[in-house]
């Protein structure tokens, strides 16, 4: 129903606001065309610029995280998209907006969600995963290059890769870099220098482009092609920004063909002025303990029993004199206590000797047998007997026999 107004009877702003939400609350969702140019992510909604994608127009829309999480690409400022969304009028402001369900990426866009699906199907088998990578060695026989004919990127890799060690050898083969069979060409050139015993390192170098010109380098095929050589890749597509999925298998990302001929071979000054550093490292630090031993050693003869050795042997006999000293002093003195203990036990002897006896005027009367006579029955009168005297003997008779009494 038409509003009536006139300048007599105008409708306040507010009417003509709520009318405008009415009428567009009756709209359907549409599918609209456009380019990001704004993009702001907040927990849980995110605020979005549409632009058109030739006339100044744009318009700002909102979506729940999940919609640009959903996407198999990140969806990034500059983007061409198709977005389904549902116009929504703000009345208080009056402002027109779009609610966003769906977001899809076009042209190049498409193309990288394309990318995006593959190298996570890729990464999902560990084909990207870090054990597998190979080391690059360090002074390789051999290098192998596969790239464009005449092309710059060539050019850069040999002459940078010369430049930094002289007595580099090349193997080259060129193929295709891009469009259509770039892949197919680059596999085949791998294959050959894989199967090569004097190619130790493996480089694929291409300058920059856009995504479409770098389309054959992350082509499925390449990249299990890469993933299997037994001979270590090095990845040298494009400029920094480009990453097509091959720097992702490689077993060496370069930023650019030169940085690539910068990581296959050494630089021999470098190397020259690494080996005169460490030469010197060594000068030094063999100096440092020769001096140190050295002190050690002045250390050791500084002290007294290396200044003077003898005295080592004077405290010894000195030592020994002392021992000996002390040993002919044990003797002696245990020589005087035993010569004393044998006149002790001499003059034991000399005491209970019947010589003794005899001397001090005793004798010892035997009869002709031998036997001692000890009473006087043994002696009757008239019987031979032998005194025996302390210088001798003497034969007797026995005139008579006369008994003593004992009190």
């Amino acid at each position: 129903m038409a509003l009536q107004t006139s300048a007599d009877s105008p409708a306040p702003l507010r009417q003509i606001s709520t009318l405008i939400g009415s009428w567009i609350d009756r709209l359907s969702p549409v599918w609209i065309e456009a380019e990001i140019a704004q993009l702001t992510r907040r927990p849980g909604i995110c605020f979005l610029t549409l632009r058109d994608l030739r006339a100044t127009i744009s318009i700002d829309a909102t979506c729940h995280v999940g919609v640009l999480d959903a996407s198999p690409a990140p969806i990034m400022v500059g983007a061409r998209v198709v977005v389904q969304a549902r116009p929504s009028f703000y009345a208080p402001r009056g402002s027109l907006a779009l609610e966003v369900r769906e977001i899809r990426l076009q042209g190049e866009g498409e193309l990288l969600a394309r990318l995006e699906r593959t190298r996570q199907l890729l990464a999902a088998e560990g084909l990207f995963a870090v054990h597998h990578k190979a080391r690059l060695p360090f002074l390789p026989t051999g290098v192998g290059l596969i790239t464009g004919k005449d092309s710059a990127a060539e050019r850069d890799v040999l002459e940078n890769a010369r430049r930094r060690w002289p007595d580099v050898r090349f193997v080259v083969r060129h193929s295709l870099m891009q469009g259509e069979g770039a892949a197919r060409g680059v596999i085949d050139a791998l294959s050959a220098l894989d199967a090569d015993p004097s190619v130790d390192v493996i480089i694929v170098a291409r300058g920059g482009g856009s995504v479409q010109d770098l389309l054959p380098f992350s082509d499925e095929g390449l990249v299990r092609a890469v993933f299997a050589s037994r001979t270590p890749v090095v990845s040298a597509i494009g400029h920094e920004p480009d990453s097509p999925i091959l720097d992702l298998v490689a077993d060496h990302r370069a930023s650019t063909p030169t940085d690539a001929a910068k990581h296959v071979v050494p630089d021999v000054a470098e190397e020259l002025a690494g080996v005169d550093a460490a030469r010197d490292r060594l000068r030094q630090a063999t100096h440092a303990h020769i001096d140190r031993e050295q002190r050690q050693l002045d250390s050791l003869r500084s002290r007294p029993v290396l200044a003077r050795p003898s005295s080592m042997v004077d405290e010894a006999v000195r030592v020994v004199d002392d021992q000996r000293a002390r040993a002919r002093r044990s003797v002696l003195h245990r020589i005087d206590r035993a010569g004393d203990e044998i006149g002790h036990h001499l003059a034991r002897v000399r005491g209970l000797s019947p010589l003794a006896t005899l001397e001090r005027g005793y004798a010892v009367a035997q009869l002709p047998d031998g036997s001692v006579v000890t009473r006087i029955d043994q002696v009757p009168a008239d019987t031979d007997i032998t005194v025996r005297v302390v210088d001798g003997t003497l034969t007797a008779r026995t005139l008579s026999v006369q008994e003593t009494p004992h009190d």
